[in-house]
């Protein structure tokens, strides 16, 4: 049985409802609060701008550092390295046989 939870969440003074696991409930209030601070900071610099242009910046940010998060973690050079070595270890140790 699915335990499911209808919801609304305020982004950028619009509303949103939800039905999410009950389980994610914390994680997407935390995100929703993140999303509202960081567009509540572009409209405090930018004054000028409306809520969208705002998201929008938001937005280009958290997907910014997800991308620099995203190259951090990406271990596929030093599998290649490893890969590379293993084969110099394998050759090594036939040609010593």
């Amino acid at each position: 049985m699915e335990d499911k939870l209808s919801i609304n969440i305020n982004i950028a003074d619009r509303r949103y409802p939800l039905r999410i696991d009950r389980n994610d409930e914390e994680k997407i209030r935390k995100a929703a609060k993140i999303i509202n601070d960081k567009v509540l900071q572009y409209k405090q610099r930018y004054a000028n701008k409306d809520s969208q242009d705002c998201l929008s910046m938001a937005t280009l940010q958290f997907v910014i550092q997800m991308l620099e998060v995203e190259k951090r973690n990406d271990i596929s050079p030093l599998v290649e390295e490893l890969e590379e070595l293993n084969d110099f270890l394998a050759e090594y140790l036939e040609k010593e046989s």
